[in-house]
C-alpha cells in the first residue's frame, strides 16, 4: 500500500498511544510533507516542557522521528503546494492540515500512482474524502 502519512500517524506510534494505525505495518512506500517532521518534533518538545517527560526519553522518541521520516519519501512545501493549500476547499480546514492535503493531492497526480491518506485528524480525513482520497486511520 502507498500512503500519505500526517503527524498524527507517526505520534501515536511513536508515542505507543491507543488507536494507532492498524495498517502501519502495510505501508510499503510511505509519503510526508515535510512539514510531518517539524509538527512531530515541536510535540515532542512540549511534551518535555509540559508532561515533564526526561530528556533521555525525548532524545530516543527525536532520533526515532528522523528514523521514520528518512523511511518515508518527504515533499518539500512548494510554492505550488501552498498555492494550492490556499484555495477554497469542499470543508473547512485549517491551514497545516490544508498543505498535508495539497501535497498529497500533488504527489498523487504528479505519481500518477494510487494514495491512501493515513491520518487520525477527523476534520483532514473529512476533507480528504471530499476531495476523492480513500483515508485510512479515521
Amino acid at each position: 500500500m502507498t500512503a500519505y502519512v500526517d503527524s498524527s500517524v507517526i505520534l501515536r506510534v511513536l508515542l505507543g498511544q491507543p488507536g494507532a494505525l492498524a495498517e502501519w505495518g502495510l505501508i510499503r512506500r510511505g509519503v510526508a510533507s515535510a512539514l510531518a517532521e517539524v509538527e512531530c518534533l515541536r510535540t515532542l518538545d512540549r511534551l518535555r516542557i509540559v508532561e515533564g517527560i526526561p530528556e533521555a526519553e525525548i532524545a530516543a522518541r527525536r532520533e526515532a522521528v528522523y528514523r521514520i521520516m528518512d523511511a518515508l519519501e518527504v515533499v518539500e512545501p512548494s510554492r505550488t503546494i501552498l498555492d494550492r493549500a490556499a484555495q477554497p476547499l469542499p470543508t473547512t480546514l485549517g491551514t497545516l492540515d490544508a498543505i498535508h492535503l495539497a501535497t498529497a493531492l500533488a504527489w498523487r497526480e504528479h505519481s500518477g500512482e494510487a494514495l491512501q491518506i493515513a491520518t487520525h485528524d477527523l476534520a483532514l480525513a473529512t476533507a480528504a474524502r471530499s476531495v476523492g482520497l480513500t483515508v485510512i486511520g479515521s
